[in-house]
């Protein structure tokens, strides 16, 4: 397989992979779609109008995914939003499993961001130190994959949501395929059309979601559902 998900061109067996590794399923996510509905409540909770993402690498696919469609999903709420991003490192360590360096390098990212006061993180443990200076700081996170309100605790105090890929439906949808014969090798994309992604709950920010906020979250996901809005455009 390539960076992004798909048959790798230089796969050494001629033939399609499919058929040749007929027991092989794929299971990758459309990450822009949560991240434009994490966006959506970014910028709606948001009161200085500046919002901002801190990925880990830049040259992963996925964290690329997330962050545009999160900005496209602010966006969409106040076209005159300012969204500021940055990555942590090329190297993946770094970039990943380095909470302490996480949370230095948005110390410093917020700083030169002042009025920042929503920060989503899409990198890894290395976020998990995003989500602690976020508290910090006393600004609203967002986390990320899963639901690090639960899964990061010492962060729940200022965690709003979190942009998820439904692993858990991914896993029972991949082993309902197998025990009702259907499942075949290749790619499975989890999106909005089969509850592969969504948000996690909102716990005790539940009162930040407006009615009218929670239209928004819902028309977005059953617009994506339906093939009807791509939260990655291309330019």
């Amino acid at each position: 397989m390539t960076p992004e998900g798909d048959p790798d061109p230089e796969f050494g067996c001629a033939g399609d992979p499919a058929a040749l590794l007929p027991n092989y399923q794929g299971v990758v996510f459309a990450e822009a779609q949560p991240g434009y509905l994490a966006g959506i409540v970014a910028a709606s909770i948001t009161e200085s109008d500046v919002i901002g993402a801190i990925g880990g690498a830049s040259f992963i696919p996925p964290v690329v995914n997330y962050i545009a469609g999160y900005e496209n999903g602010a966006k969409s709420v106040n076209p005159e939003i300012e969204v500021v991003t940055a990555f942590v490192s090329d190297d993946l360590n770094k970039a990943f499993n380095d909470p302490a360096g996480g949370q230095a390098f948005a110390e410093q990212f917020m700083q030169q961001n002042p009025e920042l006061d929503v920060l989503f993180q899409v990198a890894g443990k290395t976020g998990n130190g995003v989500l602690q200076a976020a508290c910090d700081a006393d600004i609203y996170a967002i986390g990320v994959d899963v639901d690090q309100h639960e899964s990061t605790p010492e962060t729940a105090e200022c965690t709003v949501t979190s942009a998820e890929k439904k692993l858990s439906n991914a896993v029972m949808q991949a082993i309902e395929r197998v025990a009702d014969g259907t499942a075949v090798g290749g790619i499975v994309l989890n999106d909005a059309s089969n509850e592969g992604i969504g948000l996690s709950p909102f716990y005790q920010f539940e009162e930040l979601i407006t009615p009218e906020t929670q239209q928004a979250i819902d028309d977005a996901f059953e617009a994506m559902a339906a093939g009807e809005l791509d939260p990655n455009p291309a330019p």
